[in-house]
């Protein structure tokens, strides 16, 4: 049965169901009710919760339990996300599986408290250094975050990756009806620490980086194929077609609609996955096509490249134009949407691609 639940103390139930037993983080606007909930919570089913002294201290507890088989989590936003950037590029390395939330705030530095999508090329590539990426998922509501959390786990230990929850400011604040899953029975993953040296550990001296280079082409490359989420409506016969994710994306669809139903011959992609991008969606596109729009929540465009290469990839013999509709500081309305669409149909948006 739905229950109204604010979408932060939803996804951290939704966590402690997928099997989720431990957490340790730090507390940052908009994402902090995460960790109050489980401050509580994570006792009552036999898990640990630890408010570290830091962002750095999180993650690296994070590594510990990850090491040890636990579904772990942590969770941020803006500049908290970026000081775990080492500890994530160590949990890829490590072949270690974890859940990272990030709620996005808009801004530079410390940023602001504004919702936001501006921190899409972080996650998408790899905010740290070396040469990884993670999984990211993107819902559009908080029932859709739900969902996910379980699915975020799997992949994380099918592919023994992190899975990046890359939510907007909105999602953890607003409150919506949320149905929420049953509780999953998880053991330890096969590679943990046991007390037992039976998963050996290889020293930074004693790896083979040509062959692990090797497997992580092969790896990456399965999840790209296997792995793209999204959801598409009217793109088979579609002039222009909109690309939007998260919020964004859910108020795009509104725009759709409505513009289709005044004889708009528009349509939708919105990625459920941001990595791997979904470009098998673009394959389906209209081969007529005029042009694709993103919509997003930021200042610069961000995903527009990933949308631009995408169709050319599935495009080869068009030159496809690609248009990017950014709005800064909260939620594009549908009414916004629309006016800028008449704007790039009638020339007075230039093309990014």
């Amino acid at each position: 049965m739905a229950e109204m639940m604010k979408g932060n103390e939803a996804i951290a139930e939704a966590a402690v169901r997928a099997g989720a037993r431990f957490y340790a983080g730090y507390p940052i606007t908009p994402s902090s009710e995460i960790m109050e909930y489980l401050s509580w919570r994570m006792e009552e089913v036999g898990g640990a919760f630890v408010q570290a002294e830091s962002e750095l201290a999180g993650i690296n507890m994070v590594i510990g339990a990850a090491a040890c088989g636990v579904r772990a989590l942590t969770a941020s936003s803006g500049p908290g996300i970026s000081l775990k950037q080492e500890g994530i590029s160590t949990l890829c390395d490590e072949g270690l599986s974890a859940v990272v939330i990030t709620q996005v705030r808009y801004g530079n530095g410390l940023g602001t408290l504004f919702t936001s999508q501006c921190d899409y090329n972080r996650e998408t590539r790899g905010g740290g250094q070396g040469d990884y990426r993670c999984i990211v998922l993107c819902p559009s509501s908080i029932q859709e975050y739900v969902d996910l959390m379980l699915p975020a786990y799997e992949l994380a230990e099918k592919y023994r990756i992190v899975v990046v929850m890359m939510g907007e400011g909105t999602l953890g604040q607003m409150m919506e009806p949320v149905t929420l899953p049953d509780f999953v029975e998880t053991k330890r993953t096969p590679w943990a620490l046991n007390g037992h040296y039976t998963y050996k550990k290889i020293g930074i001296f004693e790896r083979d980086s040509m062959k692990e280079a090797v497997e992580l082409r092969e790896k990456y490359a399965a999840i790209k194929e296997n792995e793209q989420r999204w959801q598409d409506e009217s793109i088979e016969d579609a002039d222009y077609v909109f690309v939007a994710y998260g919020v964004p994306g859910r108020a795009t669809l509104g725009a759709v609609r409505e513009l289709r139903a005044a004889g708009e011959k528009v349509g939708l992609i919105r990625p459920i996955t941001a990595w791997p991008y979904p470009e098998k969606a673009f394959a389906r596109i209209n081969p007529n096509v005029k042009g694709i729009i993103t919509v997003e929540e930021n200042a610069t465009g961000q995903m527009i490249d990933d949308a631009a290469l995408a169709i050319k990839k599935t495009h080869k013999d068009r030159n496809i134009p690609a248009y990017a509709l950014t709005y800064v500081y909260n939620t594009p309305p549908i009414r916004r949407i629309k006016e800028d669409y008449f704007k790039v149909k009638n020339g007075e948006v230039k093309e990014v691609y």
